[in-house]
């Protein structure tokens, strides 16, 4: 029997999730391959606990397996498109949950610069003058209920509209059902023209109210704040300690998965085992 040994870890529930959605073992295949050595739910809770408790990748604890063999199926599946695959497919559940379509047709946009460690190079990073901050800046596309659906990372010193075209075509190519983004006023101007244009996207800017001070709750775009909000529960995310911007994004991707995961599984998870039980 599986024990949980850190908060972090999945529940019966949550791996029966998981495991149906990660590719075929090399091993069970046709072209054959070497067994797996570790558990892939060890791997897992390994990737869950970096996300959430922030330590370096070296720290990882030694009942986990080598973190050299935790950060390459990271890595792999990454590159292989299962993070991006396990993210739609557990949103889709959701919506179908809450009695929506299990594809979203509207959509909200923002984005979030955070300060980089030393280990983000040069070349990944860069200032936003407009937040004072020198590092990354963390594009996120959600539905209207603050599922997330795309992720992007750029230096801080890309504007909102520019980034806007790269992740907008991305969500276009993975997500042609959306029709309509909402947005704040730094998308507005010539990227809604562009956006109608060439991806057949309606930009809908939502401007704070005129003669307003102090914090306003603002229509829809509310909502991806509070999904940047929920993001940062993962101490990993309060600042960038990656080297390259995709892994970078899949962390945020596996901070979402966490999130989703407990959301599917409230109610049927079972109370922690204490070490040695």
């Amino acid at each position: 029997m599986h024990r949980r040994r850190y908060p972090t870890d999945t529940t019966d529930a949550e791996w029966a999730l998981i495991e149906r959605l990660l590719p075929v073992p090399a091993c069970e295949t046709l072209a054959g391959g070497r067994p797996e050595k570790h558990p892939r739910r060890e791997i897992v809770d390994a990737i869950r606990y970096v996300v959430d408790t922030g330590c370096k990748w070296r720290s990882l604890p030694a009942d986990f397996p080598p973190w050299r063999t935790v950060w390459g199926f990271m890595a792999r599946w990454a590159a292989a498109g299962i993070v991006g695959h396990i993210r739609d497919d557990l949103a889709s559940r959701i919506r179908r949950t809450m009695g929506k379509g299990p594809r979203a047709v509207a959509t909200v946009i923002d984005s979030q610069s955070v300060k980089a460690a030393e280990t983000v190079s040069r070349s990944t990073r860069g200032y936003d003058a407009g937040k004072k901050i020198n590092g990354l800046k963390r594009h996120l596309v959600v539905d209207t209920r603050g599922l997330p659906l795309m992720v992007m990372v750029t230096p801080a010193s890309l504007s909102d509209r520019d980034a806007a075209k790269e992740i907008l075509f991305r969500l276009r190519l993975t997500h042609p059902e959306i029709t309509i983004v909402w947005a704040d006023s730094a998308y507005a101007g010539k990227l809604v023209t562009w956006a109608k244009d060439r991806l057949n996207l309606t930009i809908k800017p939502v401007s704070r109210p005129k003669d307003t001070s102090g914090f306003v709750i603002l229509p829809r775009r509310w909502v991806v704040e509070r999904s940047i909000a929920w993001m940062m529960h993962a101490r990993r995310h309060a600042r960038d300690y990656e080297r390259l911007i995709q892994h970078s994004e899949t962390l945020i991707t596996w901070a979402a998965i966490t999130l989703m995961t407990r959301r599917l599984t409230r109610g049927t998870t079972t109370p922690d085992q204490p070490r040695g039980a």
